[in-house]
């Protein structure tokens, strides 16, 4: 069986290059996004939540946009907190800018650290084509 089609957008070239994974996979009639973390444009993860949270969706849109689809077609969605409880009344708010009726089916994951220091969400999706 094949893999699928790599879903690339410029701003996860290098991501695909040195760490070897794709944003997102292609396979039939779904998308499999890889988990985005909130960073700007100089690689770091802000100091505020709420903008962190607004860049890491902001991530997703992008992956998904680059695959012709958009936060409309997920029908599923993982995220892993570091602080779920400290700071999921703030995620909620972020969230509902981005995620809309029909709600796609979530989980949410407390952690103790993400590959990017000072990271507090990473967003993975899965979405119909």
């Amino acid at each position: 069986m094949a893999a699928g089609e790599v879903i690339l957008p410029k701003s996860g070239e290098a991501m695909y290059n040195n760490f070897h994974f794709a944003p997102a996979i292609r396979h039939g009639d779904r998308l499999f996004a890889s988990g985005q973390i909130g960073i700007g444009p100089d690689g770091n993860a802000p100091a505020d939540p709420e903008a962190q949270f607004d860049l890491a969706f902001q991530a997703v849109e992008a992956v998904l946009a680059e695959a012709g689809s958009s936060m409309d077609n997920v029908i599923e969605m993982t995220t892993y907190h570091v602080g779920l409880q400290e700071h999921m009344g703030t995620f909620m708010k972020v969230k509902d800018k981005y995620v809309k009726e029909p709600y796609p089916a979530w989980t949410a994951i407390g952690i103790t650290e993400l590959a990017v220091p000072g990271g507090l969400v990473e967003i993975r999706v899965i979405a119909a084509n």
